[in-house]
């Protein structure tokens, strides 16, 4: 399995830089994937030097990096702070984050988070342990089905979606889906309501935007002085919560201040501008479309 099969790097070269990287620091790459990133970061470092990956997805080990500095941890990075203290590290220089599903999780019909390809509903990043698509479809109730829709894909048809859902179950595969809920976009906006709707089911499967927070509150606290933070996002969700964790130290965005009216958070935007690929890499790998990359430094 090589990098290119698994996942085309996104933002590879303006996601790196922003790390700032030093020969001899410590870094973290918490989406290993292909190890694209990784290995970039990697031909940067000096002999001392040191990576940390992380990645649920078992299928990741395949791709795991020969290289004495390099270390593949097989955990959610949600656990990042812990694991990493297993390692007798409390600090790094750095922390990459390239959110969202890889293209080999999209591409093998198994997992089940292609709208293209028929597979179970299963959609697990850990396929080891946790619920599937299968059995919040089948087994939640109508009106939770629909707050996920909602909620997570942002559709304003969750309630009309929940509900055809909930009089056709039990349904087991991705393309049973598909046919149910297809019907509810405008002809030839298809493809996106139904990305939305997976979108939904994947994010309450692996409980993404919770472990996102978790791992932004952690690099808060274990990043040095001078850090760096770099996340690419994929849909304004997760930007959201990346962009007010930089800006303000919270989820909310709403600044708090000191008694001297400074704004009390631990990092500050190294971009003030988010920063988006060029049309060149979107024509070479279209799923770059909707990426966004956002650079924090710890101060």
């Amino acid at each position: 399995m090589t990098e290119n099969t698994y996942h085309s790097p996104v933002l590879l070269e303006e996601s790196v830089a922003g790390l700032n990287i030093k020969p001899d620091g410590i870094y973290v790459d918490v989406t290993f994937g292909g190890g694209g990133h990784s290995r970039h970061i990697l031909s940067q470092l000096g002999e001392n030097g040191r990576l940390f990956a992380f990645d649920q997805d078992a299928d990741a080990a395949a791709g795991a990096i020969d290289d004495a500095r390099f270390c593949l941890i097989p955990q959610n990075f949600r656990y990042i702070k812990n694991c990493l203290r297993m390692y007798r590290v409390n600090q790094v220089d750095g922390i990459l984050a390239d959110l969202g599903v890889s293209s080999h999780q999209f591409d093998t019909a198994s997992r089940g988070f292609s709208i293209r390809e028929d597979g179970p509903l299963d959609m697990r990043m850990n396929t080891s342990s946790g619920i599937t698509a299968a059995d919040i479809i089948n087994n939640y109730d109508e009106s939770l089905i629909a707050d996920i829709l909602y909620k997570y894909g942002e559709l304003r048809e969750s309630r009309q979606i929940a509900s055809r859902i909930v009089r056709h179950r039990p349904l087991d595969t991705t393309l049973q889906l598909v046919g149910i809920v297809k019907n509810f976009a405008p002809r030839g906006r298809e493809n996106r309501l139904l990305s939305q709707v997976f979108q939904a089911l994947r994010i309450e499967v692996n409980d993404e935007m919770k472990a996102l927070e978790e791992l932004l509150s952690q690099s808060g606290e274990i990043l040095r002085p001078g850090g760096r933070l770099s996340v690419i996002s994929y849909h304004s969700l997760e930007d959201r919560l990346v962009k007010n964790y930089i800006r303000c130290g919270n989820f909310t965005g709403e600044a708090t201040k000191d008694f001297y009216g400074n704004v009390i958070c631990p990092m500050s935007p190294v971009n003030r501008k988010v920063i988006l690929p060029s049309e060149n890499e979107i024509t070479i790998n279209s799923r770059a479309r909707s990426a966004k990359l956002r650079i924090g430094e710890k101060k």
